[in-house]
């Protein structure tokens, strides 16, 4: 078991090169079994959830390539349309290869996802949606089994969320459903959501709409491959924002897109933290002890859930009283006995987190149970006085690309240990 060792107190000053986006690769990597022809994507981030995506490309029979950033993929008209447990239990994105699949072949049989646990996500939506337009689904022992059995000429489906997931699932059946025209309504308005629809239409989709609620498909024959150019990961982004606060620091990131983390800089403003944007770069640094706030995470453009528990460290040491609610999900809850801990003054409360600023946080021994909590509990450990132990980090290197060199880079005194376990 890995752990991570951190010796807190010290002020991170320097620059951070922000990766590619893991939440837009993941989705870009199952359309791409829509074309039988290479598909390249650039600026992928190495990490732990990419790879697996890429064993299950593999074991459907693609030919696949991954070095230095750079992802060649070759669909071949041999691809299985089969999946086992094992393959998909790590990660709910592996789902999104069920609608390419059945677009592929007719039907597919891929089980039920797997994924951090922190809230219930269902994939009813994903199968009424996929009900919808003409693809019959049915679960047993807890694979789903879809077979397309007709094409709507013309249909409406309103999402009741705005899922991410669900958008994407049925942005990628629709695309191929030649001669149909669908309107996906209350559609997910994330970044990433955007960039697939982009990258299916450098494919040769026909799709209209994007970055509104509705997006409007006119489905074709055939989709082509292409190239494409992965977008800065909005959640490191917001990550190293708040270490850098955490650490009473200054740190710049470099890679930034200016539009996708404006809720989290307005918040983190209102606060009295000093945060400069320039074209690709945002500086923050720390000027003055921080004042508490309210964190109300949401859908996009609102301030993102997957931030939510590294918000929760910030406030912790912060003046006076945060109340943090997550209408994402509502129970994502479970680093507050963690951040209790080191020394944290929160509690959970009617579905929100009371936090009371403390001065610093005192380091200890904590243990991550899901990948943002994770990433919460290494910024806590930064900020506490002496030194804290992360346990079972493995969660981190899911969402975090190079996390350890880019934390040294910029003053971080950490490091990663293999621990036996205890017999």
């Amino acid at each position: 078991m890995k752990s991570f060792h951190l010796e807190g107190g010290i002020p991170l000053r320097g620059q951070v090169r922000i990766s590619g986006s893991k939440n837009t690769t993941l989705p870009m990597i199952a359309a791409s079994l829509l074309t039988d022809e290479p598909v390249i994507l650039k600026n992928v981030p190495n990490l732990e959830d990419v790879r697996t995506m890429v064993d299950i490309l593999k074991h459907l029979g693609v030919s696949v390539s991954f070095r230095d950033g750079m992802m060649a993929i070759s669909p071949k008209n041999g691809l299985g349309n089969h999946l086992p447990y094992e393959s998909v239990r790590k990660m709910r994105a592996s789902f999104n290869v069920l609608g390419p699949l059945v677009m592929r072949h007719g039907k597919a049989h891929v089980p039920l996802p797997g994924g951090c646990a922190i809230g219930p996500r269902p994939v009813d939506m994903h199968l009424e949606g996929m009900r919808a337009l003409g693809i019959e689904t049915t679960i047993d022992y807890g694979v789903v089994c879809a077979e397309r059995v007709s094409k709507p000429d013309s249909m409406t489906f309103h999402l009741r969320i705005p899922s991410v997931g669900t958008t994407e699932q049925l942005l990628s059946i629709a695309v191929l459903m030649e001669g149909s025209e669908i309107v996906l309504n209350n559609v997910a308005l994330e970044p990433e959501v955007q960039e697939l629809a982009l990258f299916l239409n450098r494919m040769g989709a026909r799709i209209e709409g994007i970055g509104t609620s509705a997006l409007r498909i006119k489905g074709v024959k055939r989709l082509h491959g292409t190239e494409y150019e992965i977008i800065p990961d909005r959640i490191e982004t917001g990550t190293y924002l708040l270490a850098a606060l955490v650490s009473q620091g200054d740190v710049e990131l470099v890679g930034y897109h200016p539009t996708h983390n404006v809720s989290l800089v307005r918040k983190l403003r209102e606060m009295g933290a000093d945060v400069r944007e320039s074209e690709n770069r945002i500086r923050a640094r720390y000027l003055r002890r921080l004042n508490g706030t309210d964190f109300h995470a949401e859908v996009y453009p609102g301030l993102p859930t997957d931030l939510q528990p590294q918000f929760t460290v910030l406030a912790a040491v912060s003046e006076g009283v945060s109340v943090i609610t997550d209408t994402v999900f509502s129970d994502r809850f479970l680093h507050v006995d963690e951040l209790k801990r080191l020394g944290a003054n929160c509690s959970v409360r009617n579905h929100a987190i009371i936090v009371h600023g403390v001065d610093q946080l005192k380091g200890a021994p904590v243990k991550a149970k899901d990948l943002r909590g994770a990433a919460a509990l290494v910024l806590a450990g930064i900020n506490a006085k002496d030194r804290t132990v992360v346990q079972n980090i493995d969660y981190i290197f899911r969402g975090y690309e190079e996390i350890i060199p880019k934390l040294r880079g910029i003053g971080a005194q950490c490091e990663m240990v293999e621990e036996e376990l205890a017999s």
